[in-house]
Formats: structure tokens, sequence, C-alpha cells
């Protein structure tokens, strides 16, 4: 049962480190607010990697060619689903903007399925169902035009890359014979190291002044790549211990930290459809963990 408080405690930070992605995107294109995620990122996952060892010393893993490519896989569809939900801040709310995404939920559950062998029960997929058709009713207020089709796109989109990305970090998870702990710190630094490699490479050659903006922020940028480190290793250790689609389901509580965040915080205002969605996600979150608790 450890998976469901990391689930939790990754929804609680995931839902800080998007508030903040939202205020950083006032300033900074959407290439540049992924990258924030993962330049502090990186050395606090190597220390807390190294800090493991010296704790709970274990053999170092070998790296399989199955084991590279699923995080080589992960770390690129994160980052795209990043920059989509980035791009979907700056059209939309806060709170609009994370529902839209949490579409992965059940796009996971689907995928897992089929291509990654994942097993669901009837109440598991019946709680997947009724969390994402909560999300849905909270994408925003219905104004005339309010939600087109590229913005919907944009949502799915987001929804899917997150989706792939867990279900890749759990693949690679599972090349390892290691603790859990150590495989998930592993498999971390992995994915960050080739995220940060990737997006500084290209904005070096291609937009130096996102750069310099991000350099300009050390606060913000420092608060973004803490609070995604910490939200990426207890996601990575979640899934490797539960199927993806009972914890993706879980941690649409995340939308509960979003719409206080969004409105004690960044002072956006919260409909009455926003709050029946988040007691429709309680009961789904109830439906995919009470049948997965031993008797």
């Amino acid at each position: 049962m450890l998976w469901i408080p990391f689930t939790l405690f990754a929804a609680f930070t995931q839902a800080l480190r998007n508030a903040q992605q939202k205020q950083l995107s006032r300033e900074v294109n959407a290439l540049g607010v992924t990258l924030a995620r993962f330049i502090w990122a990186l050395p606090l996952a190597v220390i807390y990697l190294g800090l493991l060892y010296v704790a709970e010393p274990e053999e170092l893993p070998q790296f399989s060619g199955r084991f590279v490519f699923a995080v080589t896989a992960a770390a690129f569809a994160q980052i795209l689903a990043t920059t989509l939900m980035v791009l979907l801040f700056q059209r939309r709310s806060y709170a609009a903007g994370v529902g839209l995404a949490k579409s992965e939920a059940l796009l996971a559950a689907v995928l897992g399925s089929i291509f990654f062998g994942a097993a669901l029960g009837p109440i598991g997929w019946l709680g997947i169902v009724l969390g994402s058709g909560a999300v849905w009713l909270m994408k925003g207020r219905s104004e005339p035009g309010s939600l087109d089709i590229s913005t919907l796109l944009l949502g799915l989109g987001s929804g899917l890359c997150f989706a792939l990305t867990t279900l890749w970090v759990r693949d690679a998870c599972h090349q390892f014979s290691l603790s859990f702990m150590h495989t998930a710190a592993w498999a971390l630094v992995w994915t960050i190291s080739i995220q940060v490699v990737a997006l500084s490479g290209w904005l070096a050659l291609r937009d130096r002044q996102t750069l310099v903006k991000l350099w300009r922020r050390p606060s913000l940028v420092f608060r973004i790549s803490l609070s995604s480190s910490i939200a990426s290793l207890c996601w990575f250790t979640a899934v490797n211990l539960e199927d993806v689609g009972l914890v993706k389901t879980l941690g649409q509580v995340e939308v509960f930290f979003t719409l206080l965040l969004s409105q004690h915080w960044l002072k956006e205002q919260v409909s009455q459809r926003e709050k029946l969605g988040l007691l429709l996600i309680v009961i789904s979150a109830l439906m995919v963990i009470l049948p997965a608790i031993p008797a």
C-alpha cells in the first residue's frame, strides 16, 4: 500500500509545480518553462541517488537496451507533455489547463491494458472513467467559444504524452532487480539527464534569449525544479509499485490541490462545476484504491 502515500504526495508537489510554471509562463515561452522544471532537478536527483546508496547500499544496475529506450522515450514524451500543458496555461486558467491535461488517467489505463499487459478490475475501470468524466466537467467555464478544437487537442495531447511517460517509466523500472527506491532513483536520473541535455542544447542553438530569461529568475526556477524532482520521484516510485492506471486515477486528487492554489494563491475564480468535478474525482479515487486495500 506504499503506492498510495507516494501518489498523494506526488499529486500535491505536482500541483505546486504547475502553479509556479503558470507564473513563469507569463514571462518565458513554453520550452523555457519546460526546461525550468529540469535544470536544478538533475543535481538534486543525483544527490538523492548518492544518499540512497550511502544509507542502503545496493549493487549497480545493468542498463539494458530496453531500459535505455524506455527512459529516452519517457524523457521526450514528458518534454512534449509539459510543453503542451504550458501552452494550455497561456490560453486558459491554471485550473482549466491542469483539468484538460488530466485526461492522462484514462489514456494510461487504455494504453497500459493494450500494450503493457496491465490488468484492471471492473471497479477500477469504472473509477477511471468517472474520474476522467469529472476532469472533463472541470475543463473550464462554458462561455461561448471558450473551448475551441485546438485547445481541446492541446489538452488531450498533453494527457496522452504524460500517460506514455509513466508507462515507459514503469517499463524501465521493471528492467532492474533492485529495491523500488533505488530503481525509481535511477530512472529519474537517466530521464532528467536526457531532458536537460536535449532542451539546453536546443535553446542554446536556437533561442539563447530564453536561457537569459531563466537566468534572471533563479529563485522561481529553483522552486519549480525542486517541486518537480520531488513529484517525479514520487510518481516513479508509485508506478513502480502499482499499475499506472490506478496510480494516475488516484493522482487526480491533484485537482483538489489545483483548485486550492488557483483560488487562494493565483486568485482565479473557481466555478460550481469545478467544485462538482472535485467531488466526483474524490469518489473515483476511492473506487480505485478500495479494491486494492487488502481485506
